[in-house]
């Protein structure tokens, strides 16, 4: 079958060769453990349950994980031995299982999910570029959403990720994630039980890009939607030789993001400190919980 599950449109025999996201129709892992790092009503005490796939449909030049998105690092694993990654996790008691950069595997996962049943809430998390009907595969599967809408202007998305037309996918993905799950609930510990929660990583010399999005969001979504404005930006791969996002994001860029997204009325923001612009919060990938 030829692939056409994202915007790439790529039209890949995935049993035979690689997509434009670096891999065939196997669901390969980088990495399953518990996260300590995302948003605290993810995070919790216990840590997010995050579990690494391999390879991206985006591939944006500033990626931090880059072995896994464009060199498709990790193991092949069957759905089975997905499960029993699962399973491990949630034995660890992480409060939710966090898949990341799921898009490729989209009907592979819903799959899988299917028959898994987690007893956790299952989260969502993605670069935004999605295809609003391949989304509809997940519907009733996944509880939490957690996507990056990236860029609002098509030079950003052209220049930065090579996909011109990132925003007109990524809104419409996002209103598909909305109706499915609507905006957050959490449970008496302040936990996500469901809903969606929209991030987007302020790039250094782009932050018109913030406020773009964010005035979208609140024109087009209810205003309690939470919204989570990252500060953690760090030049890697190519990006260190592409200015202006061959640096680090100012105190005085994030601080008038900051006033002109609090002054649009969001009542759930997520902000970041400058202290995690560094480089140890990005996860090691050495299959760990994976290689069971």
């Amino acid at each position: 079958m030829k692939c056409s599950i994202c915007p790439r449109n790529c039209m890949a025999d995935r049993s035979a060769e690689n997509g434009a996201c670096g891999v065939g129709e196997k669901i390969k892992v980088a990495r399953a453990a518990p996260h300590y790092w995302e948003e605290p009503c993810l995070s919790g005490e216990n840590g997010s349950g995050t579990v690494f796939f391999s390879g991206c449909n985006l591939g944006c030049v500033f990626c931090q994980n880059y072995d896994v998105s464009h060199r498709a690092y990790g193991m092949e694993v069957d759905e089975k031995h997905l499960m029993k990654i699962f399973d491990v996790l949630i034995e660890k008691g992480v409060h939710n299982l966090n898949l990341v950069t799921p898009t490729h595997y989209v009907p592979m996962l819903a799959k899988v999910l299917r028959e898994y049943k987690s007893p956790v809430p299952v989260v969502y998390n993605s670069s935004g570029y999605e295809k609003a009907e391949t989304l509809k595969l997940l519907e009733g599967l996944v509880d939490i959403y957690l996507p990056d809408i990236k860029y609002f202007d098509s030079a950003p998305a052209l220049r930065y990720s090579g996909a011109e037309n990132y925003f007109e996918y990524a809104s419409s993905a996002v209103l598909e994630m909305h109706r499915q799950v609507g905006t957050v609930e959490t449970d008496e510990n302040g936990l996500a039980k469901k809903g969606i929660i929209i991030r987007h990583m302020v790039l250094p010399g782009n932050i018109s890009q913030a406020v773009k999005v964010f005035e979208w969001v609140r024109d087009n979504l209810p205003i309690e939607t939470y919204i989570s404005v990252m500060r953690q930006y760090t030049p890697f791969g190519k990006a260190k030789e592409l200015p202006p996002v061959n640096r680090k994001l100012s105190s005085r860029e994030y601080a008038i993001v900051k006033e002109k997204i609090l002054a649009m009325g969001f009542e759930n923001c997520y902000f970041q400190s400058k202290e995690s612009a560094i480089e140890s919060f990005i996860p090691n990938f050495n299959l760990e919980g994976v290689d069971l």
